[in-house]
């Protein structure tokens, strides 16, 4: 399988050369015969080149000789990212307001491509787009988007998640057993999309809430993160819990924060400058604030702390992170374990 360009973050290939590992393969050789350096996989922010691992799944997969390979492939990167996913049900309170990230929540992936909800009559439909269409009936990394995402959205949310139907562009496999256990029994070959049907009454699911302690080795937990040093003033309070909430869909502007206040613009204006502050004021104070947090949390890689803050990568992040502290978030990072 070729690609066009692009590239991928460690998080993906790392997962092909676990769930080939379990099968059997050697992942010393497999990375070798691919041209890969293991050292690349220890660093999440490591990119490869989207062809290279493309070309580890096809090895991958001619190795264990196991079609289902993508499913399990998903369900480690599901996995992995289980943090990031943890953090999210700090803010998000609804499936309907997570789903508002998911697309944002690929590009931690790389250059995978985008997905795209729509409501459609009584069912909402999970769309994957891949960047490159010479991939987009390429089984294995249909099954690992599809398998990921329903993962995801039945771990975080307090009620099951059922899917309705599942829609692959490849062709009708020879054996549909362990697809029909991670999607049901409801499937469809050979079509134009690859996507997931749930019922429409999902998006108003609560998440589940986190505002316990994980557990003793969980660091302070997740919902210590969001504790509001404005508990006395109701207004700044509300104002910053819905910029957390906003940040990691992106594209935060005074609008859309005026709309998830309920209040104009001119409203949240005049009352932000009664209290001192404007909307870019406390937009940094926030991420300000949020990020000496998330780098406290080792568990969080810089990229996911990156999206987590509303930046579009890494080098955005950093750039700003210097601005405030005058060092990189690594060092920071460094100087708060010595």
């Amino acid at each position: 399988m070729k690609s066009s360009g692009g590239s991928v973050f460690a998080l993906g290939p790392r997962a092909v050369v676990q769930a080939a590992a379990a099968l059997g393969v050697n992942g010393d050789a497999l990375l070798r015969d691919v041209g890969i350096s293991p050292k690349l996989l220890q660093d999440a922010t490591e990119r490869i080149p989207l062809g290279t691992y493309l070309n580890l799944y096809r090895v991958a997969q001619e190795r264990c000789g196991d079609p289902d390979l993508g499913l399990y492939v998903g369900h480690i990167v599901y996995f992995s990212g289980i943090n990031l996913h943890l953090y999210m049900t700090t803010f998000c309170r609804t499936l309907k307001e997570y789903f508002n990230v998911i697309p944002s929540t690929l590009r931690l992936r790389g250059d995978m491509g985008r997905i795209l909800i729509r409501a459609e009559g009584d069912y909402i439909r999970m769309e994957w787009h891949p960047l490159d269409e010479r991939t987009a009936s390429w089984r294995p990394l249909v099954d690992e988007m599809l398998k990921s995402a329903t993962d995801i959205v039945n771990a975080i949310c307090a009620l099951p998640v059922p899917v309705r139907a599942a829609e692959f562009t490849y062709a009708l496999p020879d054996d549909t057993r362990a697809l029909k256990r991670a999607f049901g029994p409801n499937l469809r070959f050979g079509c134009e999309l690859s996507c997931l049907y749930f019922p429409r009454e999902v998006v108003r699911y609560p998440l589940i809430d986190l505002s316990f302690e994980l557990s003793s080795d969980f660091c302070r937990g997740p919902a210590g993160m969001f504790t509001a040093s404005d508990a006395g003033d109701p207004f700044l309070r509300d104002t910053r819990a819905a910029i957390r909430r906003a940040l990691p869909g992106g594209a935060l502007t005074i609008d859309s924060l005026a709309q998830e206040l309920s209040i104009s613009r001119r409203t949240l204006q005049r009352r932000l400058n009664a209290h001192g502050s404007s909307f870019k004021r406390i937009l940094q104070e926030v991420r300000e604030e949020q990020s000496c947090r998330y780098l406290d949390d080792p568990r969080l890689a810089i990229t996911e702390i990156a999206l987590l803050l509303g930046y579009s990568d890494q080098a955005s992040f950093s750039n700003a992170f210097k601005l405030w502290f005058g060092c990189a978030p690594s060092e920071y990072r460094l100087r708060a374990e010595q």
